[in-house]
């Protein structure tokens, strides 16, 4: 008796159970619907913040007078975004690239021996041209369209050009002569009909000093247009000393003596050797002259010296320089003359008395 009540369930217990069971389904039913409920109410929320927003934009643009899609605004404004930082990229990147060329440019110039304000000229007229081409890419990037801006860019370009005419033609040669070299600072030349030194070469003109210390501005224009002579361009020059000697002369001794005077002085060069040469039968002399070489910094007081020394040396050789002589021929001189001597006469007859 005692033992089958043991064994034996209570119904009680078995109720507990079933109940217990049954309450947790529907609390695992209840969480979950109310799970699903949050999440819709949730995007509800969303969905309509999202169109209240969009819906009070277009009313603020509305009020303004303007009709704008919002979501077309919104791609527009970000792909603009993108093409500006790819125009300030290129600027940047372009400029940079810019400025290393030019230099690379600049130190070229300068080992091919280009005159410093040659070298600075080009370098900003390289880089202008670099840069104004980065800005039209740049500006292209915008979407900004740049065929119109070059057009008025050339036309500005021509007028100037036409307008400034003269000034663009020395600046032009001025470039030619610095990247050219026909002349340098320094040197003797022959330019424009004007003979010195030259003192300074810019864009515009070139300023030479004459040998009275006069200082004359010539358009670069006017010296790529004419001839001009540089006599320093080779270290040494030829000098031409002319001497004259009487038809009484021996013109043998003369040239010996030329001859052993240019040999003797000391800036005269041995090679090539000296030369003299008779050039000319004139009507009072016998024209000589004298080729000798030497440095070009010397040829001025070469020239004088050999003249005096040659002067010196005729004298104690006795070879006549002469002075020009002309004979005059007078038709009718014997009237003259018995003319002349009755006068003479005459006169003395009153002055006795």
């Amino acid at each position: 008796m005692t033992e089958d009540t043991k064994q034996t369930p209570s119904p009680i217990l078995g109720e507990l159970k079933n109940s217990a069971e049954e309450s947790a389904e529907r609390l695992e039913t209840t969480a979950s619907r109310t799970g699903e409920v949050v999440a819709e109410t949730t995007r509800e929320v969303v969905t309509g913040t999202t169109r209240t927003v969009e819906t009070a934009s277009d009313y603020t643009l509305e009020l303004l007078g303007i009709t704008v899609d919002t979501r077309t605004l919104i791609a527009n404004s970000a792909e603009f975004a993108v093409k500006a930082v790819l125009a300030i990229i290129i600027f940047y990147v372009g400029k940079w690239i810019g400025k290393h060329i030019v230099n690379l440019a600049k130190r070229a110039m300068v080992r091919s021996s280009v005159d410093g304000t040659a070298v600075s000229f080009l370098g900003n007229l390289l880089y202008g041209v670099m840069l104004a081409a980065v800005i039209l890419a740049s500006l292209n990037q915008l979407g900004i369209s740049t065929t119109s801006f070059v057009a008025v860019l050339g036309a500005m370009t021509v007028a100037i050009g036409v307008s400034l005419k003269d000034q663009v033609s020395n600046l032009a040669a001025g470039v030619l002569i610095v990247v050219f070299h026909p002349f340098r600072r320094g040197d003797y030349v022959e330019v424009g009909g004007q003979t010195g030194t030259v003192q300074e070469i810019t864009l515009v003109n070139t300023r030479i000093r004459t040998p009275n210390n006069h200082e004359v501005i010539i358009p670069n224009g006017d010296i790529m247009t004419s001839a001009s002579i540089n006599y320093s361009s080779l270290p040494n020059r030829r000098i031409e000393v002319p001497v004259g000697i009487g038809y009484d002369s021996d013109i043998k001794t003369a040239r010996h003596i030329m001859m052993q005077m240019a040999q003797e002085h000391e800036l005269v060069l041995k090679d090539p050797e000296p030369i003299v040469r008779v050039t000319e039968l004139a009507d009072s002399s016998v024209n000589l002259i004298m080729y000798v070489w030497t440095n070009n910094n010397d040829w001025w007081a070469v020239q004088c010296d050999l003249l005096e020394r040659i002067k010196y040396a005729f004298d104690e050789a006795g070879v006549n320089i002469p002075f020009p002589i002309r004979t005059v021929q007078i038709d009718g001189l014997d009237k003259i003359m018995t003319h002349v001597g009755d006068d003479k006469a005459d006169a003395h007859e009153i002055e006795m008395k």
